[in-house]
C-alpha cells in the first residue's frame, strides 16, 4: 500500500522516551507506519510501505549499528527501495531518514537533534520545516507534546494534498508495551481528534498505564484513586468532554460566541418547550392512526 503522509519519530532527551506521530489521507495510518522498541529506537515507514524494513532497522540497531548503518543495512534487502520513504532515531537520539527517488512529490525529509521529519504527496514544501520548527520550539515540552504540535504544524502547513483520514500518536518508555498508543483511523480531521484524545488520555489512560506492572518491579494493584476514577462512566471521568449543544450546529456559530448563543438560546426557550409538548402528545384518542399506503392507488376494487 502506498501511504502517502507525513511524520516525525523523535527522542526526549530527559527521560529517554522513543515517538512517531504521523498523519495520512489513508484508514488506520497508525496501524501499518511506526513501529518502535523501547531502549531501542523508533522507526516509520511510508511511502509503498515496506514493515520489514522498519523491523530489520530495530533488530541493526539492537545489535549496536548506528542509524545511518542500520538504514542502510535494511534497504540493502530491499528490490524497491525508491519506493521507500524512512525515518528513524536511536535510543541515544541519533537520527538518520531515506526518501527515494519514486516517492510521490512533494517529497523530503529533514533531521535534527533528536528527530526526524519525513512526507510524501505533501501539499506544501514547507510542511516538513514546519514540522521540524514546531518540534525544535517545544523543547522544554514532554514529548507526547512535542509530537503533537509538530503533526500540528504539519497539518497547518497543508498536510498531505489529498486531504485527512487517519493519524496516530505512539510513545514507548522502558517497558515492552507503550505507555501512549493513540490513534484516529478515520475521521474528517484527524489531527484536531487526534488532539482531542490526547487530553483525555492525559486525564483517564495515562494515569492507568503508570500503574501497570514494569518488568523490573512488583505487579501491585492499580492505586486506588486511578481505579476509583476508571469505575466512573466516561462522562464523568476527568478530562471528559462536554455533551454537545446542538445550537452550535444549527445556528452555526462557534462556541466562543457564548454571548449570541446564550441570546438565541432564550428566542428558542419556548418553541423547544412546546416541541417537547407535542412529543409527549397522545393523539390516538382525538385521531385514528395515519398510515402511508403506496399501493393504495393501484388496488382493483371489488366489482373489477
Amino acid at each position: 500500500m502506498e501511504l502517502n503522509t507525513f511524520s516525525i519519530a523523535a527522542r526526549c532527551p530527559r527521560t529517554g522516551q522513543l515517538g512517531v506521530a504521523v498523519a495520512s489521507a489513508v484508514p488506520a495510518v497508525g496501524g501499518l507506519c511506526p513501529y518502535l522498541r523501547a531502549g531501542i529506537g523508533a522507526v516509520t515507514t511510508q511511502s509503498w510501505v515496506n514493515p520489514y524494513l522498519a523491523l530489520r532497522i530495530l533488530d541493526g540497531l539492537a545489535g549496536g549499528r548506528p542509524p545511518d548503518a542500520a538504514l542502510a543495512a535494511a534497504l540493502g534487502t530491499d528490490d524497491r527501495p525508491d519506493l521507500r520513504q524512512i525515518g528513524l532515531v536511536d535510543a541515544g537520539g541519533a537520527a538518520a531518514a531515506w526518501t527515494g527517488a519514486g516517492c510521490t512529490a512533494e517529497a523530503g525529509h529533514r533531521t535534527g537533534t533528536g528527530y526526524a521529519v519525513q512526507g510524501n504527496m505533501l501539499a506544501a514544501p514547507g510542511v516538513i520545516d514546519a514540522m521540524a520548527r514546531a518540534f525544535e520550539d517545544a523543547a522544554a515540552c514532554d514529548l507526547d507534546e512535542r509530537l503533537m504540535r509538530a503533526l500540528e504544524a504539519g497539518d497547518a502547513a497543508g498536510g498531505d494534498r489529498r486531504g485527512k483520514q487517519s493519524a496516530a500518536l505512539r510513545i514507548v518508555a522502558r517497558e515492552d508495551y507503550p505507555c501512549l498508543d493513540l490513534r484516529v483511523d478515520e475521521h474528517a480531521d484527524p489531527v484536531a481528534e487526534l488532539r482531542r484524545i490526547l487530553a483525555v488520555a492525559r486525564r483517564q489512560l495515562v494515569p492507568f498505564v503508570a500503574g501497570m506492572p514494569r518488568k523490573d518491579g512488583p505487579a501491585g494493584a492499580l492505586p486506588e484513586d486511578v481505579a476509583a476514577m476508571l469505575l466512573r462512566p466516561p462522562a464523568e471521568r476527568p478530562g471528559a468532554a462536554a455533551a454537545p449543544d446542538p445550537l452550535h450546529d444549527i445556528v452555526g456559530l462557534p462556541p466562543e460566541a457564548a454571548g449570541r448563543i446564550a441570546h438565541l438560546r432564550a428566542q428558542f426557550a419556548p418553541v423547544l418547550a412546546e416541541i417537547r409538548t407535542l412529543r409527549d402528545l397522545d393523539l390516538a384518542p382525538v385521531h385514528p392512526p395515519v398510515v402511508f399506503d403506496p399501493s393504495l392507488p393501484y388496488r382493483r376494487k371489488p366489482h373489477d
